[in-house]
Formats: structure tokens, C-alpha cells, sequence
């Protein structure tokens, strides 16, 4: 278990959804819950039947049959608020993973993007309310602070939306927090995975889209720590940011291989040179709690207990350009290696 493990998952006998289970992250996230824990009932919910069809044969490999006697796979989409009410029956925690991701498919098909990514989060919250859920951690961004594209602004929305439900709880007492990470290292339509690919073809050079860029870089292991971290330390409203390190795009590249050229080919749509999880407007609000940061709510008309934990500094932001932890090429290779398939079903099977 790395950095940002919980000291104790309390999840036995507990029934457990995740919305887009059938992702990178949720894939792993329901992998890391049956090697620790013994829930109830660990739902996926997801719209994709290839993937759930192919995700029970895997689980099942893996983790034997007793262990998917817990599972249940259940389609759905989220902009389908009847059956996100039918699904969160009975349920105890939901994570919500679910969203449209793809920066460049957002700037062209603006409108899915925010059926799926703002009504979808509202439609969650709705469910969660009419069903009596007691915990809800939302995937957040990077790209949803300070957004200049249409995938970070539909999150930076989600995230509000999240935050504020907790006002709407009343007797139910549901509770819902958020979290933001960056890049996942080797998640699908991150830079690590094309370049493997072009090494692989025996490209000739590795396309950059900007010399200067850098990036907040996370293991999938890591984001799916943090959540469950951040599940048992929440109390309503937080948005959590892990302190994680920084790496230039360019650096990247040449880490992977140290011998082929770079071609500048320009920045994509809706791309910035520098991600930022929190704003200097954020800092007003922020905790630095060790190994995570935390912007506490604007305002809370419910009962909750503040976090401890010690000021930022004013003026504070938390950019990939000004951070004070930058990966080296070996650094990014033990990375790297980490998410390396193999190497993950070697770990389901210790």
C-alpha cells in the first residue's frame, strides 16, 4: 500500500457502488476493495455490457468465484435518473466515477459532455438523497480549477454540485465530498500509453504538443488510496488535492526513450501549458493536512465538524509548474511501472 493508504477501511459488511465501475480507475478501485475488505454488496454501475461481460471473466480469474459472489453488475447511465434511484437501493457509499473525460470530444460535443458530466452529477445527488446513501466521494480534476475548456468547467460544476448537496441532506444526512488528482499515469488517453504505443510501432519520434507543459502526475494504485483516504476522513464539503509531484511533458519522453527526437506539433483545443488544483482565490479556505491539501465549503448550513490542520499561506496556489516535487526519469519509470499490467495481476494474487 503507498502514500495516501487509509489507516483503516472500514467497508466490511458495507454495500458499495461505483458509477463508470468499468473504467480505469473504477476497475481498479473495485480490484483493491476485494483484496481488503469483505463488503456486502460492491455494485458497478456502468453502460458499457462489452466491458461489465469482460470485467466479471477477468474478476472472476483473478479472485475466484466466492469473492464475485458479492458483485453485482448493474447497466445504467447516468443521465438516467430512474435508474441511478433503482440502483442506489440499499446502498451505503457510492463513488462516483462516471464522466466524459476526453478534453478535445468535449470542445466538439459540448452538449453530451454536460449531459453527462453536470446533469449526471445532479441526477447522483438526487439518487443519493431519495435512497438514504450515508457517503459520497466524487471524482474531481485538475482541469476543473481555473477551467479553460468545456470538460473542466462541467466538473468545475459537478464539484459545486457535490459540495453544496451536503445543504440539502437535512435528516437524510447523506454526505458528499469531492476529490481532485491529476494525470493518471497509465490511464487511457494520458501521454504515457501513446508514447508506449509509438515506441512499440518503432516511431520515429515522439510528438510534444509543448516543450514548456508540465503535468500533476498520480498512480492508478495512488488515486484509488486516496479516495478510499479521503472516504474515511471526510465530514462533508471538502474538495481533497494530494500532494503528488510534477513532470514536463518533454521529460517524459525522453525518460521513455532517451534516443528518439521530439516533434513540436502544437497544443490541443481546450489544452493548458500548466495544470493547477488549487487557485489563489481556494486558498482562503485551504487546510494543508501532511500528505493532502483540503479546500474546506464556503459555507455550511449543516452540522459538521472543520478538519484540523494548518493554514496555507495567503496568496497560496498549487500549480504543476510552481510545485516543489518534480519526478526524474527513474522516478517516472518505477511509475510507470507500477500500473504495468502484469505487474497488477501478480499484486491481485499475492
Amino acid at each position: 500500500m503507498g502514500r495516501f493508504a487509509p489507516t483503516a477501511l472500514d467497508l466490511d459488511g458495507k454495500v458499495i457502488l461505483v458509477t463508470g465501475g468499468t473504467g480505469s480507475f473504477g476497475r481498479r478501485f473495485i480490484e483493491t476493495v476485494l483484496q481488503r475488505s469483505t463488503p456486502r454488496k460492491l455494485i458497478v454501475y456502468s453502460r458499457d455490457e462489452l466491458k461489465q461481460s469482460e470485467m466479471q471473466i477477468d474478476l472472476a480469474e483473478r479472485f475466484g468465484r466466492e469473492k464475485l459472489a458479492h458483485m453485482r453488475f448493474f447497466l445504467g447511465d447516468v443521465r438516467d435518473r430512474e435508474r441511478l434511484s433503482l440502483a442506489f437501493r440499499g446502498v451505503d457509499v457510492v463513488i462516483h466515477a462516471a464522466a466524459l473525460k476526453q478534453v478535445p470530444a468535449a470542445e466538439y460535443n459540448p452538449s453530451e459532455c454536460i449531459h453527462t458530466n453536470v446533469l449526471g452529477a445532479e441526477n447522483v445527488v438526487r439518487a443519493c438523497l431519495a435512497n438514504r446513501v450515508q457517503k459520497v466521494v466524487a471524482l474531481s480534476t485538475d482541469k476543473a480549477c481555473n477551467p479553460i475548456n468545456l470538460y473542466g468547467a462541467t466538473k468545475l460544476a459537478s464539484d459545486k454540485t457535490f459540495v453544496a448537496a451536503n445543504n440539502l441532506s437535512g435528516d437524510i444526512g447523506t454526505r458528499f465530498s469531492v476529490v481532485r488528482y491529476g494525470n493518471v499515469v497509465g490511464s487511457r488517453g494520458s501521454v504515457a500509453p501513446l508514447f508506449q504505443r509509438l515506441i512499440a510501432r518503432g516511431a520515429a519520434e515522439l510528438p510534444i504538443t509543448d516543450p514548456r507543459m508540465t503535468r500533476f502526475l498520480i498512480t492508478l494504485d495512488e488515486g484509488v488510496d486516496f479516495v478510499l483516504s479521503s472516504l474515511q476522513l471526510m465530514r462533508g464539503g471538502e474538495i481533497f488535492v494530494p500532494k503528488i509531484p510534477s513532470m514536463k511533458v518533454v521529460d517524459i519522453a525522453a525518460a521513455m526513450a532517451p534516443k528518439l527526437p521530439t516533434k513540436v506539433i502544437g497544443i490541443r483545443p481546450g489544452e493548458k501549458l500548466h495544470e493547477m488544483m488549487i487557485s489563489s482565490d481556494d486558498a482562503r479556505t485551504t487546510l494543508d493536512l501532511g500528505d493532502r491539501y483540503v479546500i474546506e465549503p464556503a459555507f455550511a448550513e449543516y452540522t459538521r465538524e472543520p478538519l484540523e490542520g494548518g493554514e496555507v499561506a495567503e496568496g497560496f496556489s498549487y500549480a504543476s509548474d510552481t510545485n516543489d516535487d518534480w519526478l526524474g526519469a527513474e522516478a517516472f519509470l518505477a511509475m510507470l511501472g507500477e500500473d504495468a499490467p502484469e505487474r497488477r495481476r501478480r499484486r491481485a494474487t499475492d
